[in-house]
């Protein structure tokens, strides 16, 4: 029986992915800042609902280590946690930069690094980062989230070629527009009033947002994903989740940076 070590496990993609999991008979490590938060995943079997934040390296430590004695293994490793900062980079203070980046990309390592001891020794495993078609496509305000999502994807590439000879596998998925809380509790807007000369750009990302919007997925898509790049065996490194990642992606890949970008531009005057 294997299992999966999932972090942001609380709600969104995290619980789905969880729930998923738990239903195909794996055993599930279900993290999260809060564990009151479980809700029903509490009461399933086979479930270890446990504390971590990403941004404390001993409660990442101590979730690790409660995992492999609850359950021996740790066969797949879910980097979930993390949420989207947007806004004009001058309207952040250095706490909120750096709180983006610790939760994103720091805290991202630092549970993969707590985890490759035990991969390493089994000479098996596979870790999948979450990305987002932010982590190949950008957008105007989102310099803090697609910073993050960018080092992701560097990141897990790079990681890729260092682990693959010990047996472990990396995975990236990107997943579009989903239907979670992304806007809401996982969403960091930052807008000083002052800033006067950025309003007209937010106001006009507000309409492209809510026209994106429109083409969400639900989680379980990813989830799906998710499970399909668990269990791979080829050298696929990147998986796309929703039909609008899919086109996005295929469209950046096929134009020009100035073609891609003008596009962007004019959906903001639609």
């Amino acid at each position: 029986m294997k299992t999966i070590f999932i972090t942001g496990a609380s709600s969104g993609i995290g619980a789905v992915t969880a729930k998923h999991f738990q239903a195909q008979g794996w055993n599930v490590v279900a993290t999260m800042r809060t564990p009151e938060n479980a809700g029903e995943l509490a009461a399933l079997e086979r479930v270890e609902i446990a504390r971590l934040d990403v941004t404390d390296p001993a409660s990442i430590e101590t979730a690790v280590a409660a995992a492999i004695d609850r359950f021996g293994t740790i066969d797949v490793l879910l980097n979930n946690a993390g949420y989207g900062a947007y806004g004009a980079l001058e309207a952040f203070s250095n706490e909120r930069i750096r709180r983006q980046f610790d939760t994103n990309v720091i805290g991202l390592m630092e549970v993969t690094k707590a985890v490759l001891p035990h991969m390493r020794a089994n000479r098996a495993g596979t870790i999948i980062n979450i990305s987002s078609i932010g982590g190949q496509v950008t957008f105007p305000l989102g310099t803090l989230y697609h910073g993050t999502k960018f080092a992701v994807e560097g990141l897990s590439e790079a990681l890729h070629y260092e682990l693959e000879p010990l047996g472990i596998r990396v995975r990236i998925v990107e997943p579009g527009m989903i239907a979670t809380n992304f806007g809401g509790s996982s969403f960091d807007f930052a807008m000083d009033d002052t800033l006067t000369d950025y309003a007209p750009m937010a106001g006009a990302m507000g309409q492209v947002f809510g026209k994106l919007g429109a083409q969400r997925s639900e989680p379980e898509v990813v989830a799906r994903v998710i499970w399909d790049a668990a269990h791979a065996t080829d050298g696929t490194l990147r998986y796309r989740a929703g039909a609008d990642a899919v086109e996005m992606l295929d469209r950046r890949k096929a134009q020009d940076d100035s073609t891609f970008i003008g596009g962007i531009k004019a959906l903001m005057h639609d």
